[in-house]
């Protein structure tokens, strides 16, 4: 028996915009996915792709499993990030691995209005599952309601992650590239000196 989890999670963000707009921050997908995930549990594999191990999950205090993700990270000149999942696995565990799917969308934007600017999103996330032979005797409303909560709980960590590290690594970057000296070639000499 199969069934499916799907969760949605939406962000709006206040943005306290340095003298480099936040859009500029954004174009840089590395520095958005390592303020996002656990570095520990990231890897990078070129390609505006990266593998990502999510944190331990448990289903029905019974099943513990850590699922790891394949996600293309991509980001256009006007600082929208869009990501997706090409592919997830569950190490070490070959049937659930051979009856899981996740998949993952999710976009944000900086929008400005009323001279305010803010980062908004929302990511979607869809797992799809054959039960185990030992858990078709829970009620399939009981393994939904389970399998609904671990999606909305890996999506919370996303969302916590990124109001609480993402702004933080942009005011950080930001202010880094305003004190960095101008390369040689736009360096302009003092003419007083």
């Amino acid at each position: 028996m199969k069934i499916r989890c799907a969760a949605s999670e939406p962000v709006t963000l206040h943005v306290r915009e340095e003298s480099i707009p936040i859009h500029h921050y954004l174009r840089q997908p590395q520095r958005l996915v390592n303020a996002i995930a656990n570095p520990k549990l990231m890897e990078v594999l070129g390609g505006d792709r990266y593998r990502l191990k999510l944190n331990p999950l448990n289903l029905l205090n019974l099943y513990h499993f850590q699922p790891t993700v394949i996600l293309e990270v991509k980001s256009d000149s006007y600082g929208i990030v869009s990501i997706r999942s090409l592919d997830c696995e569950i190490r070490g565990i070959d049937y659930i691995n051979d009856r899981f799917s996740l998949e993952l969308k999710g976009k944000l934007i900086p929008v400005h209005r009323k001279g305010e600017t803010y980062l908004e999103g929302r990511a979607d996330v869809v797992v799809s599952v054959d039960v185990p032979p030992f858990f078709l005797l829970a009620p399939v409303p009981v393994l939904e309601t389970a399998g609904v909560g671990l999606v909305q709980n890996v999506l919370g960590r996303i969302k916590q992650r990124i109001l609480s590290h993402l702004l933080h690594d942009y005011h950080h970057w930001a202010h880094r590239e305003q004190s960095a000296p101008l390369p040689p070639w736009l360096a302009v000499e003092n003419p007083t000196a």
